[in-house]
């Protein structure tokens, strides 16, 4: 029996149907499907790093009548992409929660009771008597296998318990992009702390999250270089779908027009796609 490598470093043994669910998740289309498993199945070997296997199915794709779809097979590359730093991170999942309804605002300088705070972001929902005011801490890992662990939780409760009070904040969560640990869930639990990691909850993660209501980032783009989503973090662009919505986004990077023609069919495949 073959065996993967994950990023963690654990080895498990290789499984067909966790490949064709990854690559059912990112909608690659069934009439591809089983051609991507078969071209990877050939690439096996003992011990293969599952990144090796991920950079097989996106070697495929590339090639294939369907290559815009590597950008959705790659999103939770495309959200460790955002670094290095965690803001581009802070003002993804701000423009998320914007989808949501909530008001949002990023890297606030809050006065605690005893110290001074920077909030990566905060929500607000509602009136401003009576309505929600939440308290976010975005914590962004961009090594894969790296999992948020207890200290975390920890920390982001006793920075929340220290500014409550002054900015009567009704709820605080943890957001990250990697996985968490369960000790962190438990402490979450046992402290009513929402903790939203790239596949938890079941169903309200962060990877449901963006692929339900189509939030790709920016950095899935393959028709633009990686400076050139830069410069787009950089102005606090980092959703795919606000390119659509504004092409003139794009003036800043000056691209020749076959250029610009080749991001918008993507930008409009990665949007509708996932609509």
């Amino acid at each position: 029996m073959l065996h993967v490598l994950k990023a963690t470093g654990i080895e498990e043994p290789f499984s067909e149907e966790k490949l064709r669910t990854s690559i059912q998740r990112a909608g690659i289309p069934q009439e591809i499907e089983e051609q991507v498993i078969s071209h990877v199945k050939q690439k096996l070997y003992d011990s293969i790093p599952t990144s090796t296997i991920y950079h097989h199915v996106k070697e495929f794709l590339k090639t294939s009548p369907h290559p815009y779809t590597v950008g959705k097979f790659s999103l939770k590359q495309a959200i460790m992409d955002l670094g290095p730093t965690g803001y581009p991170f802070e003002d993804y999942i701000a423009d998320i929660l914007k989808t949501k309804g909530y008001e949002t605002s990023v890297r606030s300088i809050i006065l605690g009771k005893c110290v001074s705070h920077e909030i990566d972001v905060i929500a607000r929902k509602g009136p401003p008597t009576g309505g929600e005011k939440i308290m976010i801490e975005a914590k962004f890992h961009n090594m894969p296998g790296t999992k948020t662990n207890v200290h975390v939780a920890l920390y982001t409760h006793a920075r929340f318990e220290d500014v409550r009070p002054k900015e009567q904040f009704t709820a605080v969560w943890l957001i990250t992009n990697t996985k968490i640990t369960q000790d962190a869930i438990s402490y979450a639990e046992c402290n009513n702390m929402r903790i939203i990691s790239w596949d938890y909850p079941h169903g309200e993660s962060l990877r449901d999250l963006v692929q339900n209501e189509g939030l790709i980032p920016i950095t899935a783009l393959t028709t633009l270089s990686t400076s050139h989503k830069s410069t787009l973090a950089a102005s606090g662009i980092v959703l795919v779908k606000d390119i659509l919505t504004n092409p003139n986004l794009l003036n800043a990077l000056q691209l020749s027009a076959e250029k610009r023609h080749e991001v918008m069919s993507e930008t409009t495949f990665l949007v509708e796609k996932s609509s």
